[in-house]
């Protein structure tokens, strides 16, 4: 096997072997669901439903605010119990549509789709907008409008994230090993809607036995290869997954799309795979619930809405008291300060870990090492960009190509000062990026002629 890779990136110690080996287990929520309107990049969803209302597994609760939105289901079936403002990972509120379980989990009736080689571009597309799908490694964008470039005929590769490079996740993995003919169901309707595409399952050699799986199902598939990348974090974030799968390079400027690539995560295609074959939309994912801090590592099959914290309880609850838990990886993932929060489209993992090594260090002086600059996958010098973030000097971040950050993390990882770098870098990447939103003033009336 041909091993691929980029430039830059480090190798923490991945934690993958606590839940690797568990196969994956469905999870009953207890108590009551909550859904957030805004669980993807864009408009907030619009709720359907009001206080009162009986629904059903599958039945739309809130429906897209526009273009760039995504709809959300019921997982359970019961009663709707208030319309409220609810903590969501990310630490923030957002208004929520809480419902009450019934435990009977009856369900809608779904239109059945046509067989897949039946189905018109238009059709498929329609069905991944109806069953709001979004990017579920992370990102939240709607999968539709990722699918609906301006220029269709121009992409040459669909590319399944298949790398699962953030340490201690095993969620993808365990789908590869599984359930591996709905990713490939779901690359064989993601490459009907371009005709000149070829599909590209980008697996890490970590996980070897994943591609040999997936190699065996693809045996005589023109359309559909197997790459094998090295391991090396973060081979899964989009522009580097892209660089070593294609040889294509992007920027911050630029969509995939620009380089002819679409770029899917694993769940995301199977959620594909589901919503055009059997036309179900997403109501629940692949939750790794995992950290020396549990006491029994697992992957859950997990209804969106079910309560971080029943998941850390269904899997042994913890082992006294954690330094830190974690919602995702520990390279990107966010610190959580309540578990009362749910899981939404986009939650990868819970990290409980024993110890917070980043809080164990003080930051220091730059002693200039340059270790920053070689891990730096973006090829830029985060100890300058930090310093000017710190000074608040967006023109000089901006023109030492501050926002060519991925925000990895790869160098607060191996600076020996221990400073915070990638979170000065990415606080000021937001400032500048909010500026960019903000309307720009009116041009001063010129002064009359006297």
């Amino acid at each position: 096997m041909s091993v691929f890779t980029f430039h830059g990136g480090v190798h923490p110690y991945d934690g993958k072997e606590l839940s690797k080996d568990k196969p994956i287990q469905p999870i009953t929520p207890v108590r009551d669901l909550v859904y957030p309107i805004s669980q993807h990049i864009g408009a907030p969803a619009v709720p359907v439903v009001k206080k009162g209302d009986t629904v059903l597994v599958g039945q739309l609760i809130a429906e897209a605010g526009g273009f760039v939105s995504a709809p959300v289901y019921a997982s359970v079936s019961g009663t709707v119990k208030a319309i409220e403002p609810h903590l969501i990972p990310g630490g923030s509120k957002c208004n929520s549509i809480v419902i009450e379980n019934d435990g009977e989990y009856k369900e809608v009736e779904y239109e059945m789709p046509r067989p897949l080689e039946e189905q018109s571009r238009e059709e498929i597309l329609e069905a991944v907008k109806k069953a709001g799908i979004v990017g579920m490694g992370g990102a939240g964008f709607p999968a539709h409008v990722k699918l609906s470039p301006k220029e269709p005929k121009k992409i040459d590769y669909v590319i399944a994230n298949c790398a699962e490079c953030e340490p201690y996740l095993t969620s993808d993995y365990r789908r590869m090993l599984e359930e591996p003919e709905k990713l490939i169901g779901g690359m064989r309707a993601v490459l009907k809607l371009f005709e000149h595409a070829k599909g590209i399952l980008a697996v890490e050699d970590n996980k070897v036995d994943c591609a040999l799986v997936l190699e065996k199902l693809l045996k005589g598939d023109k359309d559909i290869e197997v790459k094998v990348l090295k391991t090396k974090y973060p081979q899964g974030s989009e522009r580097q997954l892209i660089y070593a799968a294609t040889g294509r390079a992007i920027n911050s400027s630029m969509l995939p799309a620009d380089a002819g690539c679409v770029v899917h995560n694993v769940d995301t295609m199977c959620a594909i795979h589901q919503a055009v074959t059997e036309g179900k939309p997403l109501m629940s994912r692949i939750v790794t619930v995992t950290g020396r801090a549990i006491e029994n590592p697992v992957n859950f099959l997990v209804r969106l809405g079910t309560s971080h914290m029943d998941l850390i309880e269904a899997a042994g609850g913890l082992k006294g008291e954690p330094e830190k838990i974690i919602s995702g990886g520990p390279m990107m993932g966010i610190p959580l300060f309540d578990l009362e929060v749910p899981v939404v489209k986009t939650s990868s993992a819970i990290l409980c870990m024993d110890r917070d090594e980043a809080a164990e260090f003080e930051p220091s002086a730059c002693i200039n090492c340059g270790r920053c600059v070689d891990v730096c996958p973006g090829r830029v010098i985060p100890s300058r960009l930090a310093k000017f973030a710190s000074n608040g000097d967006k023109e000089s971040f901006e023109k030492w190509n501050g926002m060519e950050c991925c925000e990895c993390g790869c160098c607060s990882y191996v600076c020996p000062a221990k400073r915070h770098l990638t979170q000065s870098i990415k606080t000021m990447r937001k400032q500048i990026l909010a500026d960019r939103k903000k309307p720009k003033p009116a041009p001063a009336p010129a002064e009359e002629k006297k």
